[in-house]
């Protein structure tokens, strides 16, 4: 029984130094394997992994600030009153 893999198409990048014989893992749709590949397409559209979430999110920035100018605030007052 033969794997997918074994009937994939082959890098074929050469190596440099060594032997000089072309790579035979299989290759990804640019016709290189993941070591050959070059560069990367990039993200994919609409990528989700990119949403800004948590500590770093606009609500979250705006929230420290109003709760650090409260506690600023409220010293103030306590200072002034002893």
């Amino acid at each position: 029984m033969l794997l997918d893999m074994q009937n994939a198409p082959r890098c074929g990048a050469k190596t440099k130094s060594r032997s000089g014989k072309p790579c035979q893992s299989p290759a990804m749709p640019n016709g290189r394997c993941r070591m050959h590949g070059g560069l990367s397409p990039g993200a994919p559209k609409g990528n989700q992994n990119a949403f800004k979430h948590g500590r770093y999110s606009a609500r979250h920035i705006s929230e420290r600030r109003r709760l650090t100018a409260l506690i600023r605030e409220m010293k103030l007052l306590w200072r002034g009153q002893t």
